[in-house]
């Protein structure tokens, strides 16, 4: 066959193509529609709604982390040819534009590529105008920043979301959490009429703030004696007169009695702070102290996690469940993505205030982690456009880095993340993390 009579058949069948094409790609994205429901009803089918709520959640940071990078070099009019879920072989994909968009084989992380990220780079001389190394120092900037950036907008959006709809406990009051029944029979409380949400502004005319003493000095010491409660309850003032029964006598799950044998009163309830929310506009700057109380924690944490001292207790934990324990009790525990989801499950079970704090302490986590300035790391990229820039002062071209003198380094740091990952991997599996929420 000919050049010319190839080109003629092309040119034939060319409208077929085009008619199938979108259909092609309607037919795929019901594909995958059709395997996300599944696996979602499979989830809840089997009781595994909490694990499947925790993986959807990391799926969409990973691609939200992903499209900041997508937006920031398409505004800067780079040109961007895949933006995937997962390494390895494609399972599914589908393409606009110049984009391919898809999934995976190895769920393990996600990725936006742009050619040019480096003078180590490959790329057709025709688009090199547009590669990421030919653009000016904000607009590499602002892409190698892009994915840590949301890190943070989702844990802003996430504390908002955790103020004005779900609320946050009140530490200067104390409340009512629970209203139990002594020995299988209603206690004390129940037959008074308290109920779960009540705020306890008296207990025999002392005032209740946020320690509970008071209240509990009330009780204890009026073993078959009334004691009058004023009480709160959705902004309303209540008084109610319950009765303690002798602790001697019945079991409340949780008590511990004093020493002794004197009698002392309980009316079965557990105490704590009550939940209370936030105005949408009044959230937005107790947001912003908040995350940046939260954020400088997360600075702490990464520093320490480079520290020579954490690296070797890594290893500590492994072999040592005490070591491995201790390190949850004071903080310095590193987990990784096993520990991590099983975390975030347990407070998925615990409440949705719980998951909420979970996943903002991740997004902050992973935002700063990821701006350690080492490749491969986000902030390896904003070091050497920064690096670019104070060498290109005063000269008439830009000064380009030499990134293969960094390689070295850059294997450091695989290295490093190699053990890093290994080290917390192990440390799960071998020893789990005891529920924080139990």
């Amino acid at each position: 066959m000919s050049i010319r009579e190839s080109e003629e058949i092309e040119s034939e069948t060319q409208p077929t193509v085009e008619h199938d094409a979108p259909r092609s790609e309607r037919s795929r994205i019901a594909l995958l529609v059709a395997v996300v429901a599944g696996v979602v009803a499979l989830s809840l089918v089997t009781g595994h709604g909490a694990l499947a709520l925790v993986i959807a959640c990391l799926i969409v940071m990973i691609m939200v982390h992903e499209l900041g990078h997508l937006l920031a070099a398409k505004h800067g009019k780079m040109q961007v040819t895949e933006y995937f879920l997962g390494f390895g072989p494609r399972l599914w994909s589908i393409r606009r534009g110049e984009t391919e968009y898809g999934i995976k084989a190895v769920p393990l992380g996600g990725y936006v590529k742009i050619p040019g990220m480096t003078n180590l780079d490959e790329v057709d001389p025709d688009i090199e105008a547009r590669t990421y190394r030919a653009q000016p120092f904000h607009a590499r900037l602002l892409v190698a920043v892009a994915g840590s950036a949301m890190h943070f907008l989702m844990a802003f959006v996430l504390l908002w979301v955790l103020l004005v709809f779900v609320g946050h406990p009140d530490a200067t009051r104390t409340s009512i959490q629970q209203v139990s029944a002594l020995n299988g029979q209603p206690g004390p409380a129940q037959v008074a009429g308290l109920r779960a949400g009540d705020v306890v502004v008296s207990a025999d005319g002392h005032r209740v703030g946020a320690d509970p003493g008071a209240l509990v000095a009330a009780i204890r010491s009026h073993p078959g004696a009334p004691v009058t409660l004023v009480v709160d309850r959705s902004g309303n003032t209540r008084t109610i007169i319950v009765t303690p029964t002798n602790g001697r006598s019945v079991h409340e799950a949780g008590a511990s009695p004093p020493s002794g044998d004197a009698p002392f009163g309980i009316i079965g309830v557990s105490l704590g702070s009550p939940t209370v929310r936030t105005g949408p506009l009044a959230a937005v700057p107790q947001v912003g102290t908040d995350l940046a109380r939260f954020s400088w924690a997360s600075v702490v944490g990464v520093g320490h996690l480079f520290s020579p001292s954490a690296t070797v207790a890594r290893f500590s934990q492994i072999t040592s469940a005490q070591a491995a324990d201790q390190a949850a009790a004071n903080g310095t525990r590193v987990q990784s993505i096993v520990g991590a989801v099983q975390t975030a499950q347990d407070a998925a079970h615990a409440g949705l205030a719980e998951l909420l704090l979970v996943l903002i302490s991740i997004n902050l986590f992973v935002g700063i982690f990821n701006l350690f300035p080492m490749l491969p790391l986000d902030g390896g990229h904003v070091a050497i456009a920064a690096y670019e820039r104070l060498r290109s002062i005063g000269r008439r071209t830009p000064y380009h880095a030499d990134v293969a003198k960094l390689m070295p380094f850059t294997w450091l740091m695989v290295g490093f993340l190699g053990i890093l990952f290994a080290t917390s991997l192990a440390t799960d599996v071998l020893h789990p993390m005891a529920n924080p929420f139990g």
